[in-house]
């Protein structure tokens, strides 16, 4: 089966995003954990942005040796300089060369041509070369880029010596047909090169971020690029989780697989939110609160006898602890007998039938009961059976 690499940019793009800086320990801190998670590639940050960012590149290259690093550099010298700078003590380094190319980035951004452009991607991917055994080149703006110049650009790039291609939809326009057929283009174009990867670097401004990564790899791309907890720029980057996920439990229909420890995400996504302070939706695919959850009724019950019944991977199988059964209004009378059982009661009938009674009104003013709740109506209404017990036992002494 063919292998999908994951690019994992949370310490870079994702850490770019408002709030979400991170200091030199906590990058190598999480770059431990992406380590474990089984990412292919870290990239670990953008060395020309301060002295501060070069030196902590090099901290994670330093402390993460089995796992690629790479830095992020404009295509100007200055930059790839400092990339290279920050690389030096890294195991297997990556050189991450971009410049902007669809017609909008280069009149009113850079103030370029097309053919400034074309010799500027060329000589820096060459200067990366000298120093780095591999250059990653990402024409920005590329879901905007004039498909024929696009094709272009590809050339020059794989002719100057890049060996992966990253043509990302950077601001999030895209939508997966169109997406999808931009990289056929390119693979057309390009004859299907041997040693060439391609790469999809996806942002979520309208919520297709994960379903673009995926057309992405239906259209031959071999590389996602992606972020733990789906942070990064405006509205984020494809979310690592989903795209990982969606992979493996649609194996069949992608034909792919990718290196990760699904039982690590959790992990993972738990650590990003303790470092940055921002807490996941908790509707969020994979790793949100509710993810795992259960109120309704019917989907409790259904649960009860299998869980593959509302769920189509286990909670195990990321590396949540355990499903959980939220008691609400909606909640059905086997998900209330489990919980009791699970606080240690075995109700009659009966007081299964009072317990639910008292349940339900309680939820109708709280909204949710929590477990103390439960236990308080539990003893309330089991205590008639309970204290003869208690009774007896007690003469007896």
């Amino acid at each position: 089966m063919d292998s999908v690499s994951i690019f994992d940019t949370t310490l870079r793009d994702g850490e770019q995003s408002p709030g979400f800086s991170m200091n030199t320990e906590e990058k190598i801190r999480m770059a431990r954990q992406l380590a474990a998670l089984g990412v292919d590639v870290i990239e670990a940050g953008f060395p020309i942005a301060s002295r501060g960012d070069l030196e902590a590149v090099q901290q994670v290259a330093r402390e993460v040796r089995d796992v690629p690093i790479a830095a992020l550099a404009r295509a100007k010298k200055e930059d790839v300089n400092a990339a290279i700078e920050a690389l030096a003590p890294a195991a297997a380094p990556r050189l991450h060369v971009f410049l902007a190319t669809s017609d909008l980035h280069l009149k009113v951004k850079l103030n370029m041509t097309r053919e400034q452009a074309l010799d500027a991607i060329a000589s820096m991917i060459r200067l990366g070369r000298n120093h780095v055994a591999e250059v990653e080149f990402s024409a920005e703006d590329a879901g905007r880029t004039d498909i024929g110049f696009l094709c272009q650009v590809c050339q020059v790039a794989v002719d100057a010596g890049a060996t992966v291609l990253n043509l990302p939809d950077t601001v999030g326009y895209a939508v997966p047909d169109e997406y999808g057929a931009m990289f056929e283009q390119v693979r057309d174009h390009l004859d299907d090169p041997q040693g060439i990867i391609l790469s999809a670097h996806c942002h979520d401004d309208l919520g297709l971020a994960v379903a673009n990564s995926l057309a992405a790899v239906r259209a031959g791309v071999r590389q996602i690029e992606c972020t733990v907890n789906g942070i990064g720029e405006r509205a984020g980057n494809a979310a690592l989780e989903e795209v990982v996920v969606a992979l493996a439990v649609r194996k069949e229909s992608f034909g792919v697989k990718t290196n990760i420890r699904l039982e690590e995400l959790f992990k993972s996504s738990r650590m990003l939110s303790e470092i940055t302070g921002a807490a996941v939706a908790p509707n969020k695919a994979v790793v949100g609160a509710n993810a795992f959850a259960h109120e309704a009724g019917i989907h409790q019950d259904g649960i009860i006898k299998n869980p593959l019944t509302y769920e189509i991977i286990s909670p195990e199988a990321v590396g949540v602890p355990s499903r959980s059964f939220v008691l609400g209004k909606h909640s059905g009378r086997n998900a209330l007998k489990v919980s009791l059982k699970n606080l240690g009661y075995e109700p009659s009938n009966e007081e299964l039938a009072e317990c639910y009674r008292r349940v339900t009104a309680l939820a109708d003013q709280a909204k949710q009961v929590r477990p103390r709740d439960l236990v308080a109506i539990a003893h309330e209404v089991m205590r008639k059976r309970t204290a003869p017990a208690m009774a007896a036992e007690a003469a007896s002494v």
